[in-house]
């Protein structure tokens, strides 16, 4: 009854540049681990990220660091104080669920206690640009029920009348990724709520954002950087409207779950996000969709190619593909 543990560090190419306020990349890093008993295997997938101050090599490291205990019978349960939020902890914390659902002879979803949607409307996409480029994009990809603006700082406005005027029927999220600054912010909301936008994530850097207490929330404004496990729940009530629940953040399923019950009790709106990565990622993020407002799950549409069995999508609808979930194989 030894439970066995695998990591693989991958690289998946980006169907073009994938571009935001800190930078751009052409191909994903993700981590992959995989935790085999009794013949049954569970998977779980990763991407380190540097903003969080985390590289490919420490994360392989910490999740390779916990095989013999995870061989001597650490659980899911012992896991959550073994390793920290974060894309270490996450992988394996997913493929725990999914060992012990097929263990089980169940799906994750039964064994979390939730409904998984059959279809989830997941935001696209656009990449930071010129306002030109922006618009070129949000037109070709007009039949996306609900688009992702990209934000820079400077010449926002100008992307945010040009995206409306190319797509004047979408609907419309923002995410600066800390690009904005206090002196901005008042404009920058008043033009948000001119072009119709629902939400504005992470407008102001993470360690900056108490001015978001100080100001009207003129578009609703969510929490992305400033937001990961359950002790940082406290500080963002009284900024923030919502919470971008990303699991590579919350350090798997486990706790992501508990923060979406536990931002609901503070009035808090839920995003379900995630990283540019494969359906592997995608899949346990989805069992959140059922209790969220918005979805922003669009990461392996994101690539040049997907892992066989992802999810399918067309316009903007996801419907899953069976590359996790549980039950026995």
């Amino acid at each position: 009854m030894t439970t066995k543990l695998n990591v693989f560090a991958e690289q998946f190419a980006i169907a073009g540049t994938f571009t935001i306020s800190r930078g751009s990349k052409t191909v994903a890093d993700v981590v992959r681990v995989t935790l085999t008993r009794d013949g049954q295997v569970g998977q779980g997938e990763c991407v380190p990220y540097a903003r969080y101050g985390e590289s490919m090599a420490q994360t392989v490291a910490a999740i390779e660091a916990l095989a013999p205990a995870i061989a001597n019978g650490l659980d899911r349960a012992g896991l959550q104080s073994a390793l920290p939020p974060g894309a270490a902890r996450n992988a394996i914390d997913c493929a725990f669920w999914e060992l012990e659902a097929k263990l089980a002879g169940v799906s994750v979803a039964e064994l979390a206690g939730v409904s998984m949607p059959e279809s989830i409307v997941t935001a696209y996409t656009i990449s930071l640009g010129t306002p030109e480029a922006m618009a070129t994009a949000a037109r070709a990809a007009r039949d996306y029920p609900l688009l992702k603006l990209k934000l820079g700082g400077v010449g926002d406005r100008e992307r945010l009348a040009a995206v409306r005027e190319a797509v004047p029927q979408a609907r419309l999220v923002v995410d600066a990724n800390e690009a904005w600054v206090p002196d901005d912010l008042a404009a920058n909301l008043l033009a948000c709520r001119a072009v119709g936008i629902e939400l504005v994530e992470q407008p102001l850097p993470a360690g900056n954002d108490a001015a978001l207490a100080d100001i009207e929330h003129l578009v609703p404004i969510c929490a992305d950087e400033s937001a990961h496990g359950l002790a940082t729940l406290g500080t963002l009530v009284g900024r923030y409207d919502a919470v971008n629940v990303k699991l590579d953040k919350t350090g798997g399923l486990t706790e992501a779950l508990d923060l979406v019950r536990a931002g609901k009790a503070k009035n808090l709106k839920i995003m379900v996000g995630c990283m540019v990565a494969t359906s592997l990622s995608m899949a346990p993020a989805a069992l959140l969709a059922g209790q969220a407002d918005w979805c922003d799950l669009d990461g392996a549409l994101l690539l040049a190619a997907d892992r066989p069995g992802g999810f399918k999508f067309a316009d903007g609808v996801m419907r899953a593909g069976g590359i996790w979930g549980g039950r026995p194989a």
